[in-house]
């Protein structure tokens, strides 16, 4: 099985989900599709019809970053946060927040990159308030747009990387 195909979803602790990836990229690569609007606008939560229509980011430990979705029959979505630590380009924590709460409070991220061999690993730890909140998490369609995020990145990663 190829690996870098594969998202693997745990639960480290009951408040916690943990998913993880690889990708055939330097982690550099990796780090900037997460950090610069034109990279990001190219693959996070874009399929099914939905852009990623604003992609604010002040990438600066107290500075935010804001997103807005729009998808078929003008439906949004929007998300905001703020960075707590930047060490480029291995590690990103951050908040998140949703414009429609569909989960309850915030949640704080933490993104880590490690490159062996070229590749690099991806491992994105989201923590929630409560194990409850967490739960409601993992019965969203969560993992089919992460798998379907995480496989447009890969595309873009290939058709930067490349050129």
């Amino acid at each position: 099985m190829d690996r870098s195909r594969t998202l693997t979803i745990t639960t480290p602790s009951d408040r916690e989900i943990m998913m993880t990836r690889v990708f055939d990229a330097p982690r550099e690569l990796v780090f900037e599709a997460h950090t610069k609007p034109e990279l990001l606008k190219r693959w996070l939560g874009v399929h099914n019809g939905w852009t990623l229509a604003v992609c604010e980011i002040d990438l600066r430990v107290g500075g935010t970053y804001r997103y807005v979705w729009r998808g078929p029959g003008g439906n949004e979505m929007g998300m905001r946060g703020v960075y707590l630590e930047i060490v480029a380009p291995e590690r990103i924590v951050s908040t998140e927040k949703f414009d429609q709460p569909w989960y309850s409070g915030e949640a704080v991220d933490t993104m880590v990159l490690t490159e062996r061999d070229g590749k690099t690993t991806l491992t994105l730890r989201v923590q929630y308030e409560s194990k409850e909140v967490r739960d409601g998490v993992l019965k969203t369609p969560m993992e089919q747009g992460m798998v379907a995020g995480y496989d447009k990145l890969a595309e873009v990663l290939a058709s930067t990387h490349t050129a």
